[in-house]
């Protein structure tokens, strides 16, 4: 039985290709894609709208305090909210989504260039976090590039015409970033750069996931439920296809339907440390369409490699203690990794306390 190592991903079928012979056959979805129990048995609802925070309010003195309350109740209760009048230029959203959408039009063979390395982990075309060959498998594809600092990407992923449209949508996505990790700063109490000094230089990755349509499109699954393990997420809906889900508290899982224009952002795991438990890092998964593509980029903002990733300790002093426990970078990284590979959506609850 073949396992991966620690951060690598085993080679599995290209999901595109396989959907585009498959979904022409009269032949039953292969096993491995099969998630009946987890599709089936637990409910969704539709129609429910996630908060949604204004930054042009937030950035105006006039209305700041009180779209923070707004910003404050959002990340305390779904860790989950649509981001309108964020400033990024229209030109720019346009020019990365045709890219993007152009990237997986490609010839498999085309893309394969960009594929995956044995010692490159997540970066480049590909698949995440398949750790053996038993495991269960999402329906869908990635492509993952390491975009800040600047020094750190590897050119041999980046395909040949993007780089230009997705070096003005990091910078703007990261630009973004920083006006929030200030507000949130404020929010708890700390000083304004706070949040910004443990981001310094603001790592920055992007993941951007093709899911192909699937007749049988409720016994798949396009990605598996997961927290991120990082500070703060961005997401763009690169097409009009919803997918997106978020657990909630009971257990239900709530259908995001995307405001045109609107980023989504969602906390992290490492956000919630930070916080020591007053924002929240919440499960969400992505599921299928039967007849159409669906393509969503994820912007991930990370904490520098030597970060001890532990609450912040005025807020410890304010809340009567540290209600998780502190860990370097490294291992926290490794923990996460280790928890995908024994198959837990989370591992988050190693550190509380």
């Amino acid at each position: 039985m073949a396992h991966a190592k620690t951060g690598e991903s085993l080679p599995v079928p290209n999901v595109q290709a396989l959907a585009q012979t498959w979904n022409g056959s009269d032949e039953q979805v292969p096993e491995r894609y099969v998630r009946m129990e987890e599709v089936v048995a637990e409910e969704v609802l539709a129609g429910c709208a996630i908060p949604v925070v204004d930054l042009g309010r937030l950035l105006d003195p006039q209305s700041s305090e009180e779209e923070l309350a707004n910003l404050r109740s959002a990340c305390q209760q779904l860790g989950f909210f649509q981001l309108i009048n964020h400033g990024v230029p229209d030109e720019v959203i346009q020019d990365v989504k045709r890219d993007i959408a152009e990237f997986f039009k490609l010839p498999l063979e085309a893309k394969k260039a960009y594929a995956q390395l044995p010692e490159s982990g997540l970066e480049g075309y590909g698949q995440a976090f398949v750790f053996s060959d038993t495991q269960k498998l999402d329906w869908s594809d990635m492509i993952y590039l390491m975009l800040r600092p600047i020094e750190s990407r590897d050119m041999r992923f980046w395909p040949a015409h993007p780089p230009s449209s997705v070096d003005r949508w990091s910078a703007e996505t990261a630009a973004v970033a920083a006006h929030l990790l200030r507000f949130m700063a404020v929010d708890m109490g700390v000083e304004p750069e706070r949040l910004l000094d443990i981001f310094g230089g603001q790592p920055q990755t992007m993941k951007v996931t093709y899911y192909p349509p699937c007749r049988q499109a409720g016994e798949v699954l396009g990605l598996s439920p997961h927290t991120d393990a990082c500070g703060l997420t961005l997401l763009l809906h690169v097409n009009d296809v919803q997918g997106l889900q978020i657990r909630r508290d009971d257990g239900k899982w709530l259908a995001v339907d995307p405001i045109d224009g609107a980023l989504i952002v969602n906390i992290g795991d490492i956000l919630e440390i930070l916080s020591n438990g007053r924002y929240r890092s919440v499960e969400h998964r992505a599921v299928v369409n039967p007849n159409k593509e669906r393509i969503a980029a994820a912007m991930f903002h990370q904490v520098l490699p030597d970060t001890t990733v532990g609450p912040l300790p005025e807020l410890v002093k304010s809340s009567g203690g540290a209600r998780y426990r502190s860990v370097s970078h490294a291992d926290f990284m490794r923990r996460f990794f280790s928890t995908k590979l024994d198959g837990r959506r989370s591992h988050l609850d190693h550190y509380r306390i």
